[in-house]
Parts: structure tokens; sequence; C-alpha cells
């Protein structure tokens, strides 16, 4: 089950806390119940509450108080740290943030909406692929003498044959391999909580 604060600390940040009882709960609604990912709310909430503290340390009193200006500032400098898609991420959470609070009439409008966040292009895929001889070799290192060797050679051999996610290696369940057609199959849970089924490669 996720949890329902997605922070080591329930804390608020000081910019929420002083904006009021509605302010603050409207917040922590944002994290618990608009964001199911548990991977998503982790990042949003830390680049929310990054930009929040920023905020508090440039003299802003409130989240009611925050402009565009302060977005766009941070935003910049955050493209001198880190790359782009980071930073286009950490926009993001902002945007869905206080459209939250918009929807809610915590603040009247969004200041993050009019930001642009920095130009990124994905020409070519970034994920390495292995060849066919690698791939046996790698499988073929694997000591399958005991239970983790077995495991191991398992979850790897699936990722490679399936291109599955190794989120969606972990999440199968003994069900999830299952014979039809005289063939043997597998169902992923992929992101956003769609199952994909496939069969099985013939060396799976």
């Amino acid at each position: 089950m996720n949890q329902l604060v997605p922070i080591s600390s329930p804390q608020l940040p000081t910019l929420v806390a002083v904006a009021g009882e509605r302010a603050s709960l409207r917040f922590l609604e944002f994290f618990a119940a608009n964001i199911r990912n548990p991977h998503t709310r982790r990042a949003y909430f830390r680049a929310v509450d990054e930009f929040l503290t920023w905020c508090a340390s440039a003299g802003v009193l409130s989240i009611a108080d925050v402009q565009p200006l302060h977005v766009s500032t941070w935003i910049e400098a955050s493209t001198r740290e880190l790359a782009a898609p980071s930073v286009k991420q950490r926009l993001a959470a902002l945007r869905h943030l206080f459209d939250w609070l918009v929807n809610g009439q915590v603040v009247a409008a969004n200041p993050a909406h009019t930001v642009r966040g920095p130009r990124h292009v994905v020409t070519s895929g970034q994920t390495p692929v292995l060849d066919p001889v690698e791939a046996r070799a790698l499988l073929d290192s694997i000591d399958t003498g005991n239970v983790a060797g077995l495991r191991d050679r398992a979850l790897i051999g699936l990722m490679v044959y399936s291109f599955a996610r190794i989120g969606a290696a972990l999440g199968m369940a003994v069900e999830d391999v299952y014979t039809q057609n005289r063939r043997l199959w597998v169902r992923l849970r992929e992101k956003g909580g769609k199952r994909h089924a496939m069969p099985c490669h013939h060396n799976l």
C-alpha cells in the first residue's frame, strides 16, 4: 500500500503551513490522492519542497504569494545544475501542484503556468541493448546452483527477451506465468496500472 505522506518527516513546508489549514490539507491531498505512482510522488515532493524552501529564503511569506518570477528564477538556476529532463520534471511538479491549489481555491492563479522549461529533444534511444552474444554470455555467467541464482537468471532472462522494465519484472506474481495454447505466457504490470500479456520467447 502506498504511503499517504511521501516524505520521511510529516512536517509541511513553512510557506504552506503559514497559509492556513485549508492550504495545508489541499497540499497534502495533492500528494496523497492525486498522484498514484510512488516514484513520481517522491520526485514531485522533493522538487516542491526545494522550491518552497528557496522561496522562503528569498523572502516569500506564503505559498499564495509565489509569483511567475520566483518560478522562472528557480528554474533558470536549476538549468545550471541539472540536466534538461530533471529541470522539466521540476517545472511539471510545480505546474501540477499549483493547478491543484487553484482548483481548491487556495491560490488565485498558477505562477508556473507561463514559465517555459528548457528545450530537450531526444533523437535516439539511450537504453543500451545487448546483442545476442552478450545476452547469452550474461545469462550463462549466472550461478544457478542456488535459489538466488535461479531467481536472478529468470528476472534477467525475462528482461532480455521481453524488454520488460525491472519494476514490471519484480512486480510479477506466480500466477503471472501461465500456459495458453500450449505456450508459456507472462503477464506484466506496466506504468499506470496497465497489464500487458505476451508469449515467452522460446529461449526464455
